[in-house]
């Protein structure tokens, strides 16, 4: 039995790939994005844990107080990974010579 490869030309399948020369330049749009969605997402986590915590200072309750507490300790801690992973991007870009996008 012989094995069929189908030929398919990805850029007429798929008209934004005709933007990217390699998987490379891919990568770097997804990773860009990712590093902004993710920021967006943490800042969304703050404002919510923030109002939570406004909303149960003034009922008292507790619970909600922790559930607030922990929003925002979640959200900062996912805050400092973003940056964190940014800054070792960075680092092994400029370690590799290799240059990067994301500034």
């Amino acid at each position: 039995m012989d094995r069929v490869f189908a030929a398919i030309d990805i850029e007429t399948e798929f008209a934004p790939a005709k933007n990217f020369s390699d998987v490379g330049s891919l990568v770097s749009v997804i990773v860009k994005n990712a590093f902004m969605l993710a920021g967006v997402i943490a800042l969304v986590l703050l404002v919510m844990g923030g109002f939570a915590m406004i909303a149960s200072a003034g009922s008292g309750d507790t619970k909600q107080m922790e559930k607030g507490k922990q929003t925002i300790t979640g959200a900062v801690i996912g805050l400092v990974v973003i940056v964190g992973s940014f800054w070792i991007i960075q680092i092994i870009g400029t370690l590799t010579g290799l240059p990067m996008p994301l500034k």
